[in-house]
Order: structure tokens, then sequence, then C-alpha cells
């Protein structure tokens, strides 16, 4: 039993702050690389390659700005002078290697800059004098008209334009792997899709039926949720709120009560036993870690309404208890039900909690934390002892890809990349740390409305997410480039439309596929 004991001690499984994959170590970035026969790298399990990584979302470490083997850290950072000087020389050797050509892609909009008098190479599709293309979708057809509205129809500033792509390069410089992105609460922009009044309507005219119908709700929620129905639409999907219209106060009003005798019942610290004290002081840890660059999470009030709703899902799930990545499943809906109580078109970056009524703040926690209870219910295994049904979801992930694409996933492998080593967080975390927050809300919204629940389809959306990136995937031809781009994808720019399109995508693969499990099936 003692030796037992100490491997679990090790183990990536155990919830361990320190041990989270994505962020390399020092001895990880000496020069020269460990590979194995065959370029592959030495590590054939995700435990060995867990132990050249740390606590991928600790803060104040500007790591990457240090120059590899050097004694002292401290006196060898990169000045930012240098790096953006070396940024520079970057565009202007792609500007004039490049030119404008776009890259063929797997249906997606593309931002790319445009010089005057440029033109397109390499099979790709050049749009003088615009900033925006739609690029080809392989199995999928985009209609005509969505992709001629997509094309920005003025000329460019190209003073402008030069400016934004030394500034994305500048964030895409400091941005590291494995740490959330700095998020947008709203996009105005990225909602427009879904905010038309004939969607509104429809919207209205189901939900305000006697008697909802739930599948017809399921069917227009699919391909996104105006803002202004979303909040009490993600109650209904989510199976908190009945389908009776005469119901729904009485069941909102008992469940609201419901949270708060909870909360009075088990989080103060008297009523807390020794497990519960080492689940909460995990919890605290975390919290302020989630978002670091949103001003809103740094609230003292919003922190503690995310202890409280994380603590209480805990004590009700002891199968599980509280894993790391779970807090920041609770950030959709504490945004969709923050939005709802100040308004639609109210930008969050500048809210303040404490502006709110008590009886406002314990409705957006009450309600968040049903909707959250609701929605991991069908994926409860993901966060079991082992974390199982993450592990068997990486496994079919794999040999989903496999079939799908065997030249990337040769390419994968000949390189040492394991599935589990970025695929993990995207199965833990459902994707929260690969996109903007507002994409998310957007994803979430088809998830919702899946019939038969979202852990299935959330599979063949992470397939559809990484043979999005099919094309420079392929273009990677060491370990550590590899890596770097799977930790750290570029969807800072991404709207509604590339959700639109990654479920679209996902959709096809699962209709193509789903009758045909012979490649869900794990090799012995």
């Amino acid at each position: 039993m003692s030796s037992s004991h100490s491997d679990a001690g090790s183990s990536f499984w155990k919830n361990n702050s320190g041990r989270i994959p994505g962020r390399p170590t020092a001895a990880s970035r000496m020069p020269g690389p460990a590979v194995g026969p065959g370029g592959a790298s030495s590590s054939n399990s995700f435990q060995d390659y867990q132990e050249s990584v740390s606590d991928a979302w600790d803060l104040g470490d500007d790591e990457f700005c240090i120059i590899s083997g050097t004694v002292d850290p401290t006196t060898a950072r990169i000045s930012k002078k240098v790096s953006h000087s070396a940024a520079l020389n970057v565009i202007k050797t792609h500007r004039s290697s490049s030119g404008s050509g776009v890259e063929r892609g797997t249906g997606r909009l593309t931002e790319v800059s445009v010089h005057r008098g440029s033109s397109g190479t390499g099979g790709g599709t050049t749009v003088t004098g615009t900033m925006t293309v739609v690029e080809s979708l392989d199995g999928l057809k985009i209609d005509r008209s969505v992709a001629e509205k997509a094309l920005v129809q003025r000329q460019p500033n190209y003073e402008a334009l030069n400016h934004v792509n030394e500034n994305r390069y500048r964030q895409r410089f400091h941005a590291y792997p494995g740490r959330p992105q700095l998020l947008k609460l709203s996009s105005n922009v990225a909602s427009k899709d879904v905010e038309c009044e004939s969607k509104y309507e429809k919207f209205t005219n189901i939900l305000e039926a006697p008697l909802l119908n739930l599948i017809a709700l399921k069917e227009l929620s699919w391909s996104g949720i105006p803002r202004r129905m979303r909040a009490v639409t993600w109650r209904l999907l989510s199976g908190y709120l009945p389908t009776s219209l005469e119901r729904r106060n009485t069941v909102l009003e008992r469940k609201r009560a419901d949270y708060k005798k909870l909360v009075q019942q088990y989080f103060h610290v008297d009523s807390r036993d020794e497990i519960q004290q080492d689940t909460y002081r995990q919890i605290h840890i975390d919290v302020p870690r989630m978002n670091p660059h949103v001003s809103l999470f740094q609230q003292k009030l919003v922190q503690e309404m995310f202890e409280r709703i994380l603590f209480i899902w805990a004590i009700r799930h002891p199968a599980s208890g509280y894993v790391q990545g779970i807090n920041d499943l609770v950030t959709p809906f504490f945004i969709v039900f923050l939005q709802e109580s100040v308004g639609a078109e109210k930008d969050l970056e500048q809210c303040q909690l404490g502006d709110l009524s008590l009886e406002q703040r314990d409705i957006i926690e009450a309600d968040s934390f049903w909707c959250l209870s609701k929605f991991l219910d069908c994926i409860q295994d993901n966060y079991i002892f082992a974390q199982l049904g993450i592990q068997e979801k990486v496994n079919q992930l794999k040999e989903l890809i496999q079939r799908i694409d065997g030249t990337l996933h040769r390419h994968l492998q000949s390189h040492g990349v394991d599935y589990l080593q970025f695929s993990f967080r995207w199965m833990n975390n459902l994707l929260t740390r690969e996109l903007p927050l507002y994409c998310t809300i957007r994803l979430w919204d088809t998830y919702l409305a899946e019939s038969d629940g979202f852990a299935v389809f959330q599979l063949y959306v992470c397939a559809a997410f990484l043979l999005h990136w099919r094309e420079q995937l392929l273009q990677e031809k060491d370990f550590q480039g590899l890596m770097l781009l799977l930790q750290n994808l570029p969807t800072h720019s991404w709207m509604d439309s590339h959700i639109g399109v990654l479920v679209a995508e996902a959709f096809r693969l699962k209709f193509t596929y789903a009758d045909t499990p012979k490649h869900l099936e794990g090799k012995s």
C-alpha cells in the first residue's frame, strides 16, 4: 500500500496545481532537443512528458523571454526593443516572400495583409484591396452570399494595417503556451449573425408558449442564440427550468433558496472536515488564476462567488470532487447571467459587481451553480479518479484523426507528439482556454442544444478544431514547434462565424463516422 501511495503522489491524475501540462521547464529549454530513434521524442508516455513541464497557469514569469542555458535568468532577459525589432524583420521578410497569397484552408475566415499592387500565389484566393478572404471548406459548401458579406469592400489604410500587424506579432511574442488568452468579454461584431430580428421573434414565440417545444428550441439554438434570449434559453436547455411557462418562476425561487441553504450549511469554515478544507484550499488557489488579465475576474466579490459555486459543487459530487479545470467551466454561465442582470448592451469589462444589489448577485450565483451542475452531468466520468473519461476521449480522438487524415496523424507521431499532450486540456476545459470567451459562449449554445448531450459531439468538435490547423501543423518540422503551436493556437481574432464553421464541420464528421464505430475502438 505504501508504494501505491507514493506512486499516486507523483501521478499526473492527482489534483496537483504544480503539475499541469503546458510549460517547458528550464531543463527542457536547454539547447539540443532530446530525441529517440527515428527523430521522435524519447518520451513515450504522458507521465514522462509531464516531468518536463510545470504549472501552466502560474503568473509573473516571462520565461519565454529568457535566453536558454543562462545561469542567471534575471540578467538575460531579451529587451523589448530587440524583440520588437526582430518581430518587424520577420514581418518584412514574410511580406517580401509571400505577398498576399492565402493558403488553402478548411473553411475559415482569414484576415490577410493586402499590399498595393500585390498578387496572390500558390493556389490560394487573393482579394486585392480587401482585408478578409474566405477560404475553401473541404466537404462543405459555403453560400456565395455569405462569402460576399464576409469580404470587406473597401481600400485598406496601409499604415493602420502595418500597425495592426506589428501589434499582433507583439501579442504572439508575449503569448505563452498553456495560459488563457487575453479574453474579450463581449463582441458586438461577433454576435451580429445571431442577433437578427427574425431569429429573435422565433425565439420569443417558442419561449412564450404555455408549454415549451423543447425540440424546436434546440433546433433553433444549435446555430446560435441571440444575446437577449441566451440566459433564459440556457436555463431551459440545461434542464434547470421546466417546460411549463406557469411553473418557471416558482421553480426559480425554490432552487435559488435551496442553493442559499447549501451555502449556509456547508461553506462556513466550522462545518468543514479535513478533506473539505483541502478542497477549499485548492479552489482558493485556482480562482484568482482564471482570466488574470480581465479586471472583472480580479474583483473580490466575483472570486468569492466562484469559490462558493465550486466548493458546493464539489461537496455534492464526492465521486469526483473538485478538479482543476472545472473553475473555467463556471465562467460562461456567470457571464451570461451577469449580462442578463446588467443589460444586453452593457460592457462587462467595465462592470463592477458591487454596483449590483445583493439579490441580483445571489440570482447570478445560484443560477450559475445549478446550470453548471446540469451541464456537467453528461461528462461526470471526465472528473472521477484518474479522469478516465478524458483518457478514453483522447484515445478516440487519436483513432478518429488517424482514420480521417493519416498524413497529419503520421506527422504528429513522427515528431513525438502524443495526443494527450495537447488534447487533454481541450477535453478537460471544453476548449475554454483555446477560444475567446464570447466564442466559447457561442460554442456552448450548440453544446446545450445537442439532443443527446454534448459529450459525444465535443469529440468531433475537437477533431474539427485540430484539422482546422492542418496546414500550419504540417509546416512545423520539430516537436517544439508543434507543441508551441498546439498549446497557443492563434484564435484571438475568431468570431461567431468561425464557431459556426467549426460546429458545421464537427457535425459533418459525426454524420460521416458516428455510424462506423470502428474508429472509436481502442486497439489492444
